[in-house]
């Protein structure tokens, strides 16, 4: 047998989850009880490694600008890079900055962009994910990774399945995501109708800051601003 599963009784395994279960509570309730006061925002995406030299570190920074300039708040992952730009262009134009920061081993820290009662710490991540996808108008996500990915397709499932109501989704930079578009349109219906043709409207693919606004302006000239579920 096992030694790690002889040495750790069952019963203490059990304990061990339901005193996580009041940790995982504590950290829903505090972030239902500041983002509902926050509201309408856009959340942004993208790579924590973006440094501030490159082209979409900047793109961001003028994206979430305007997106404040137009009566919305910016929501981020609270740390750097892209995170970072977000937060920095909801500030020099004056609007709410909220940062949902999570604890990792390596790249994540708090950005100084983000207003001082709107910063709020998570150690699990599918409880800031609940936040971003319940208290966002719109997801814009710049190029980015892993986590990245992982946010653009939990919202595409969650609208698709008809467990959230329909939000912008703005993919910013054809240069990065058009290859991703193009297989998704390819392999995933064309090849394999694993999705239905309707789904690719779900996103769409944009390279300016006017585009980001544009889509949503229009969105909310016909739909209203309320969380999502």
């Amino acid at each position: 047998m096992n030694n790690n599963l002889k040495n750790k009784a069952w019963n203490e395994i059990k304990t061990n989850d339901s005193w996580a279960i009041f940790k995982i509570m504590g950290e829903f309730v505090n972030g239902y009880e500041k983002l509902s006061q926050i509201g309408p925002c856009v959340s942004i995406f993208g790579s924590a490694r973006t440094k501030p030299d490159q082209k979409y570190y900047k793109l961001a920074e003028k994206i979430s600008k305007k997106i404040v300039e137009n009566g919305y708040g910016v929501i981020t992952g609270g740390g750097p890079g892209i995170m970072e730009a977000g937060n920095k262009g909801a500030h020099l134009g004056g609007g709410t900055s909220v940062g949902l920061n999570i604890d990792l081993p390596f790249e994540q820290h708090d950005n100084p962009y983000i207003d001082n009662d709107k910063s709020l710490d998570f150690d699990y991540f599918f409880v800031r994910k609940v936040m971003f996808v319940k208290y966002s108008q719109g997801f814009v996500v710049m190029p980015g990774g892993f986590g990245t990915l992982d946010e653009l397709f939990e919202a595409i499932t969650l609208i698709q399945t008809h467990k959230i109501d329909k939000f912008p989704i703005i993919l910013v930079g054809r240069d990065f995501w058009s290859g991703l578009v193009d297989w998704v349109q390819k392999t995933l219906l064309d090849d394999f109708q694993n999705i239905s043709a309707p789904d690719m409207d779900l996103v769409q693919v944009v390279d300016t800051e006017d585009e980001v606004i544009e889509i949503l302006n229009e969105f909310y000239g016909e739909y209203n601003l309320s969380p999502n579920f």
